[in-house]
């Protein structure tokens, strides 16, 4: 390094390279003598993270209620109408265990012989060297039961609406979703970095609209819609939706989650329910950790898009195969509701029942019709917090939910309605919900 403090007249006589070093010389010295930023603790230390501190803020006002923590409570046994609690049996609410297909014997058994022949896990991705008959037989099993070529299996549903539409959309497409699209959905749209518009809830007119508006100015577009929401228990109008995708030259998405196994006389779901070809739809997307007892997603459509995905959709390439026994679980699933279409049509009948009873107490449930999830509203978080406690006391587990799953003044109670839910115990739950609401 140069000597900083050398005279003018010895600056004359140093080179030009000598002087081009001195100078940088000055500007790090200078640089290095101003103050730098400090650092603040939350942008390293994850338990002072800002969101975190929020976190607990939110646990502590429920803790405020001396009710004890309502997450995470561990229930013992097969979950289905009733449930296990620290030794205490409850009428349960709180699964999406639609048809009762989880912990049926049949069910149960195809999953134990898929492990003694396959594993517990297939080891690898199914591109390279995971792939099994099962995972075949399954995909094509999903794709007969809706009526459509081809189906694509992956190990989360959650996964599956993300990796999907952030592979198939970007920069220079447009996706048009209903306002209360699942988490997933939206997760999907931001990985694709198309641009996403919401429609107001269920309003098909008002998609129309946005299309009418902006379809000429993007390559491909999206519209995504869901079977059955998952927070109010109502149907898309199917049919105007498929006549908007089809007038503006767009791809049609249907998260079945909630109404694959439920909707429809033989439970395949929402184009079933409304009597059209599921072909008009481009991609049916459904989770089988709900009505067909397992774990995963899968995405149907033609073959084309299947295949597409399977060789370069970044969730299903980099990710390990469905396990054996989910594979054999949904099998078994789908075969005994083919044998038995009964299951629906008692879920269809204890749904109704519940709801009616509800209205009839004055209760408000919402925009729900037609679906085994019947939320009742109730308005105030920490009171819809208080209200699922209180009926927890009496022998009833049915789950909250509080912003920002639902608007501010949206909290509510979500019902979940089995096929194996009693008239009794429908009855019951009906009288004692009543009761409690009225005492808040």
């Amino acid at each position: 390094m140069l000597n900083l403090s050398i005279a003018s007249d010895q600056i004359a006589r140093l080179s030009p390279q000598e002087k081009r070093s001195l100078l940088a010389d000055l500007l790090r010295q200078r640089a290095d003598s101003k103050t730098k930023p400090e650092i603040l603790p939350e942008y390293y230390q994850f338990d002072l993270y800002p969101e975190y501190q929020k976190l607990k803020q939110q646990q502590q006002e429920v803790a405020s209620l001396q009710l004890g923590n309502p997450f995470f409570v561990p229930q013992d046994g097969i979950t289905s109408n009733t449930t296990q609690v620290r030794g205490q049996e409850l009428i349960n609410f709180a699964t999406y265990n639609y048809l009762g297909m989880s912990g049926d014997p049949v069910v149960s058994q195809a999953a134990k012989d898929a492990i003694d022949r396959y594993g517990t896990s297939v080891s690898a991705s199914r591109l390279v060297s995971g792939q099994k008959p099962l995972h075949q037989e399954l995909e094509q099993t999903i794709a007969n039961f809706i009526g459509v070529e081809d189906c694509i299996v992956l190990v989360g549903g959650h996964a599956t609406n993300v990796t999907t539409i952030g592979h198939l959309f970007g920069q220079n497409d447009l996706i048009v979703h209903d306002a209360l699209s699942h988490n997933s959905l939206l997760q999907g749209c931001l990985l694709s970095g198309a641009t996403a518009v919401a429609f107001p809830h269920n309003d098909w007119q008002a998609a129309e609209r946005i299309l009418q508006d902006r379809r000429h100015r993007y390559r491909r577009v999206l519209i995504v819609i869901e079977g059955v929401y998952s927070t109010d228990g109502d149907i898309p109008d199917l049919p105007e939706f498929i006549a908007v995708k089809q007038r503006h030259k767009a791809f049609l998405m249907v998260d079945e989650a909630h109404s694959i196994g439920v909707l429809g006389q033989g439970g395949r779901g929402i184009s079933e329910h409304f009597g059209v070809d599921a072909r008009a739809v481009d991609l049916w997307m459904g989770t089988l950790s709900k009505s067909f007892a397992s774990c995963g997603g899968y995405i149907a459509g033609c073959h084309a898009v299947v295949e597409y995905l399977k060789y370069t959709a970044p969730g299903f390439v980099f990710s390990v195969g469905i396990s054996p026994p989910n594979a054999a679980s949904v099998i078994a699933a789908i075969q005994l509701l083919q044998a038995e279409p009964e299951r629906v049509e008692r879920l269809h009948a204890r749904a109704r029942l519940f709801l009616e009873l509800a209205q009839s107490k004055g209760l408000n449930t919402g925009t729900s019709q037609g679906s085994p999830v019947i939320p009742i509203v109730v308005g105030d978080s920490l009171r819809s917090i208080q209200l699922s406690q209180n009926l927890f006391r009496r022998g009833i587990n049915v789950p909250f939910m509080i912003y920002p799953s639902v608007s501010q003044n949206g909290a509510r109670l979500r019902f979940f309605i089995t096929c194996n839910h009693t008239e009794d115990q429908i009855h019951y739950a009906a009288e004692v919900l009543a009761e409690e609401v009225a005492k808040l």
